[in-house]
C-alpha cells in the first residue's frame, strides 16, 4: 500500500490544502495529514487539536484520508518514518513555492531517501494563504472568509472569532 504523509501548520486549514489532499488521496492508497508545529512561523493562532478537528472534518469524505496526532517540532522524516509513509507530498501555490519545497525535498531525500512529490494547486486557490486568513480574522474579517475555506472550518472560526 503506498501512503504520502501531508506535513503543514494548516493554520488554518483551507480549500487549497483540501485540494491537495483530495488529490493525494486519488494518487495514493493512504494519506495521512500530519498538523505540525513550525518554529519558523509566527505563533498559531489554533491549537494542534482545533487544527485536527477543521482537518478531519473537511476530510471525512474521503475514507483513505486519516490524520496523526499533533506532533511539536519534529523532523518530517521522522513523522514519515512514524506513519510508514512512502513519500512525502507537499502543495505548490505559486512559482515561488517551488524553489524552497524543492530545497526541502532534496534535503529530505538526502537524509533518508524519502521521495517529495510537488502537486500544485488550481489556480482558482493560488493566492490563498493561512497567513493572509490570519490577517483578515485578527483584523475582524473571520466573517468574509468562508470561500475560502472548508464549511468545518469557517464555523469553528465563526464559533472562535464572532
Amino acid at each position: 500500500m503506498r501512503t504520502a504523509l501531508f506535513p503543514g501548520s494548516f493554520d488554518p486549514f483551507h480549500n487549497g490544502h483540501l485540494e491537495i489532499v483530495e488529490t493525494a488521496s486519488r494518487l495514493f492508497e493512504r494519506v495521512v495529514v500530519a498538523p505540525v508545529l513550525n518554529p519558523q512561523k509566527a505563533p498559531a493562532m489554533f491549537s494542534l487539536d482545533e487544527r485536527r478537528t477543521m482537518i478531519s472534518s473537511s476530510v471525512a469524505h474521503l475514507s483513505n484520508v486519516e490524520l496523526t496526532r499533533g506532533h511539536g517540532p519534529l523532523l518530517v522524516v521522522d513523522l514519515a518514518r512514524e506513519v510508514g509513509a512512502d513519500v512525502i507530498v507537499k502543495g505548490l501555490r505559486v512559482s515561488s513555492d517551488a524553489e524552497s519545497e524543492l530545497q526541502q525535498a532534496q534535503m529530505n531525500k538526502a537524509v533518508s531517501g524519502l521521495e517529495t512529490v510537488l502537486l500544485p494547486c488550481s489556480s482558482s486557490y493560488s493566492f490563498i494563504a493561512s497567513r493572509w486568513l490570519r490577517d483578515f480574522m485578527s483584523y475582524g474579517g473571520s466573517d468574509r472568509i468562508g470561500s475560502l475555506v472548508p464549511a468545518p472550518v469557517c464555523a469553528l472560526v465563526k464559533e472562535k472569532y464572532s
